[in-house]
């Protein structure tokens, strides 16, 4: 095949149209039609092959939590205080401060939309009693549609909420709070979620700026995978490269307060675990000595799963018992020999133990599971140093 002259200069794209345009030509050909008589295509896909690409680094904004022009969800159990969360690190954006983890945050707009505190009385006060840089907020308000304003819907605005923030000199930070009302269809079908997410993402993308969407837990859900408890579709975690989760543990019998953990459930560009105690505080807003908010103070770093610590915040005061049954029952029946799943479900449920208190006995003792083989499945036992029998 001859080539037109200079084509091996020509730009990759332009190179591809000639391909493509020889490609209708022969299919015409052997069509019996005029190749003239072919439309082009309205759309087109462009490839780039890998070796063109320059391998660049993920950009944080706080290293290990918030990736600049990624997706992240900040989910929890209702009264955990997650917007206050988001609040506390809009206000580290905006004026360039310190992460819980000693890091300094670089200094940048923030823009907020919320479907459900206002901005004056609620989010402002947040902010400010935070240590916010005012000048540095943005509250997404109307939009102007045919020369009339009407309410922002993060559904169907996403160009013109891309005009104002380049207007606004770009953003380092963008939370939609809710998540869910990006969503303009059914949010519990992964294709509708999918498709309305996935322009938020791309503005994040596009302007650079960390995404933060707020949304709750779905009832009924306690015990399962923190990512699949997220409201609506299982779409919303798996879009977003990091999930958050925020909980508060169960009183102590003492009455001590439970603490307040912000933990990392999922993470598909840094570490999965590991997160921060915090509590939530009333605090005056400076300049209103009359006007007093709420605010999240986070502090020491804490270690495990957000799973584990689901599991500990869901515990209810009546299960302390039962698991403490449960941990006799497992060390007694482990400490004669190993035994099957299945043989221990039984003998659990003979002896009026729920698998849920015998999972966590398990965890409180180390015990070891271990595949024998696919008829047997796992089996049970117990670490050496608690009287473990080796099979």
């Amino acid at each position: 095949m001859s080539y037109p002259q200079g084509f091996p200069d020509w730009p990759e794209d332009q190179r591809n149209a000639y391909f493509a345009d020889k490609a209708r030509a022969y299919t015409a050909r052997q069509n019996g039609t005029n190749p003239r008589d072919t439309p082009a295509p309205k759309t087109k896909a462009t490839l780039r092959r890998a070796s063109d690409l320059t391998p660049v680094p993920i950009t944080w904004l706080w290293p290990g939590w918030l990736a600049s022009g990624k997706m992240h969800i900040i989910g929890g159990q209702p009264g955990a205080g997650k917007t206050t969360l988001a609040m506390a690190m809009a206000a580290i954006v905006s004026a360039g401060a310190n992460w819980p983890d000693g890091r300094c945050s670089k200094r940048g707009n923030v823009i907020i939309w919320s479907g459900e505190d206002d901005p004056a009385d609620t989010l402002l006060p947040r902010l400010a009693a935070s240590g916010a840089d005012a000048s540095q907020v943005y509250f997404v308000e109307n939009v102007l549609e045919d020369g009339k304003p009407r309410s922002f819907d993060p559904a169907k605005d996403t160009e013109a909420l891309r005009s104002a923030i380049v207007a606004a000199g770009g953003a380092r930070l963008l939370v939609i709070d809710p998540i869910v009302s990006a969503v303009a269809g059914d949010s519990h079908k992964n294709s509708e979620t999918r498709r309305s997410l996935q322009p938020l993402a791309d503005l994040a993308a596009e302007v650079g700026a960390a995404l933060i969407g707020v949304t709750h837990f779905s009832k009924g859900t306690s015990g399962r995978e923190p990512t699949e408890r997220i409201t609506g579709s299982i779409a919303f975690a798996a879009l977003a490269r990091v999930v958050m989760i925020a909980a508060k543990e169960a009183d102590g019998e003492d009455g001590e307060a439970g603490r307040r953990i912000l933990m990392r459930a999922k993470s598909n560009i840094g570490p999965d675990e590991g997160g921060f105690a915090y509590e939530l505080r009333q605090e005056p807003m400076p300049g209103h000595p009359d006007i007093v908010a709420s605010i999240a103070v986070i502090g020491e770093t804490v270690k495990g799963t957000a799973r584990d610590m689901l599991a500990a915040a869901e515990a209810q005061p009546e299960d302390n018992g039962a698991v403490g049954d449960a941990v006799e029952f497992l060390r007694d029946i482990l400490s004669v020999a190993p035994q099957s799943v299945r043989e221990l479900k039984a003998a659990a449920e003979a002896h009026g133990h729920s698998w849920r208190a015998i999972e966590r006995a398990k965890k409180q003792l180390g015990v070891i599971a271990q595949k024998i083989d696919f008829k047997t499945g796992w089996k049970w036992l117990l670490p050496e140093d608690d009287g473990g029998v080796e099979i």
